[in-house]
């Protein structure tokens, strides 16, 4: 059989744990009980864990236990993990284990008990959006990818956040089992068997706001008002009252983005509530939010996000009732 070993601690992620799995045993349905996947739950000596939903999970066998030859060892995520060193069994464990394994990786936030473990040096790796920077900054050797569903570095693995543990355990059953073994376990849990696009396209996309008090977010407040305008920095230098040289210079400094950078990305954002939230023609999105031509919008939008505007819309719009 396959085996496969998912690490668990204190205040994991309940869905970090749960979506892998179910990947898991789903596929067990489509091929060979000879070539099945037995999946082990490893954990702290308690063996019972409080996720950091509340549910209770029981652990299959200990970190000092489960040294076995796993095929395939993964680590869940938490909400602590980026804040807090994780537990020494659970990183000797990590250690342990990733020497002997055909594969091992992260799901979430699980890439920062590999980076404690020493796994992460000189190799692509991605996390959670929101957590990709902290986790650049923690480990400097690692080569943080801010916008991946998940990667594939040699035998290491990662995800980004969450649900992406399901989009990683779906690559790992087409590598082991074929695509079309993966599409029907897709299929049967309701999700996309490989989601277009990066992790962009779920994020905020707009930087938080500069001092309230500064004529930048003047700027800032004019460009939301006023999104569907032209919008050169000669004329928000205008609105900031200063000339454009200095204006191009404040801004960066105080926003940590270019004028430019600013103005496209709230025309991404007002044209993504758009999307989400009417059936406004693509047209007349583009238009409004600043584009001028669909065309355009388009062209940004799968720079920007990895899709377009139209397969954004199918997969984030609201449900309406006629």
């Amino acid at each position: 059989m396959r085996t496969v070993a998912i690490a668990i601690f204190q205040g994991v992620q309940a869905l970090d744990v749960a979506g892998p799995v179910d990947v898991f045993a789903e596929a067990n349905g489509f091929i060979a009980a000879s070539d099945a996947y037995e999946i082990t739950l490893v954990g702290p000596e308690e063996r019972i864990v409080r996720a950091s939903n509340g549910t209770r999970l029981v652990a299959d066998l200990s970190f000092a236990e489960g040294h076995a030859r796993f095929g395939t060892a993964l680590v869940a995520g938490g909400p602590t993990l980026p804040f807090d060193t994780p537990d020494a069994h659970l990183t000797a464990w990590l250690t342990d284990v990733a020497s002997h394994c055909g594969r091992y990786g992260s799901i979430c936030t699980g890439a920062f008990a590999l980076g404690h473990a020493g796994l992460l040096d000189d190799r692509d790796v991605t996390t959670h959006w929101q957590n990709a920077p902290r986790l650049a900054e923690r480990f400097p050797r690692a080569r943080v990818e801010l916008d991946r569903i998940y990667m594939r570095d040699g035998n290491l693995v990662t995800s980004a956040g969450v649900t992406a543990g399901i989009d990683v355990a779906l690559a790992l059953v087409a590598e082991d089992h074929g695509a079309q073994v993966a599409l029907a376990v897709a299929k049967r849990l309701v999700v996309f068997a490989q989601r277009r696009g990066g992790q962009s396209q779920f994020s905020p996309y707009l930087s938080a706001p500069a001092d309230d008090t500064s004529p930048v977010a003047k700027v800032q407040a004019h460009v939301m008002e006023h999104i569907g305008e032209r919008l050169s920095v000669a004329q928000l230098a205008r609105v900031a009252g200063m000339s454009e040289r200095s204006f191009a210079r404040a801004f960066v400094q105080l926003a940590q983005i270019t004028p430019h950078e600013f103005v496209e990305r709230a025309r991404i954002d007002a044209a993504r509530n758009m999307l989400e939230s009417s059936d406004t023609p693509l047209k007349t999105v583009a238009y409004d939010c600043g584009f001028g031509t669909a065309d355009r919008m388009r062209l940004v939008f799968t720079r920007r996000l990895g899709v377009s505007p139209n397969d954004y819309r199918q997969s984030f719009r609201a449900r309406f009732s006629n």
